[in-house]
């Protein structure tokens, strides 16, 4: 049997691996295989088979690697659940004291109570949620209360 066939069938199982796998490295490797098929197919020794075999799995991981580590370290784009509600304005619809009250938070009514344990929020005031403590949210006066 051939080398370049040998490399050939090496690329098609590495193909196969990588789809189910999705690690990326083994579809690199797969390609570099191919390189090194093409290399043996157009008559090329061995060696050279080798030497485009590891040249083009170098290639793939320089190419790759910058893209891969951007991913990696790229936090969340979007915040989501009660974490996107954190820092968001929300008006008092009932008094709010260290013990309970109702505010109305991004068009939906929310159980709240005041940072500030000796601090009553009036109905109208305008809050900020500082957090979200289960289904309630922590609110504080946006502006200095009477």
């Amino acid at each position: 049997m051939e080398a370049w066939l040998l490399w050939l069938i090496l690329a098609v199982v590495l193909g196969i691996i990588e789809v189910f796998t999705l690690t990326f490295v083994l579809g690199l490797l797969g390609v570099a295989a191919l390189v090194a098929a093409l290399l043996g197919a157009i008559g090329m020794p061995v060696a050279v088979q080798i030497i485009g075999f590891v040249a083009a799995s170098a290639a793939g991981v320089y190419m790759v690697r910058p893209i891969m580590r951007r991913q990696l370290t790229r936090g969340p784009m979007v915040l989501s659940g009660t974490e996107a509600l954190v820092g968001r304005s929300a008006v008092v619809l009932q008094p709010v004291d260290r013990d309970k009250g109702l505010i109305k938070l991004s068009g939906e009514e929310w159980s709240a109570r005041s940072i500030d344990e000796d601090l009553v929020i009036p109905v109208g005031a305008h809050v900020d949620v500082m957090e979200i403590d289960g289904a309630t949210a922590v609110v504080y006066p946006r502006e200095a209360l009477p």
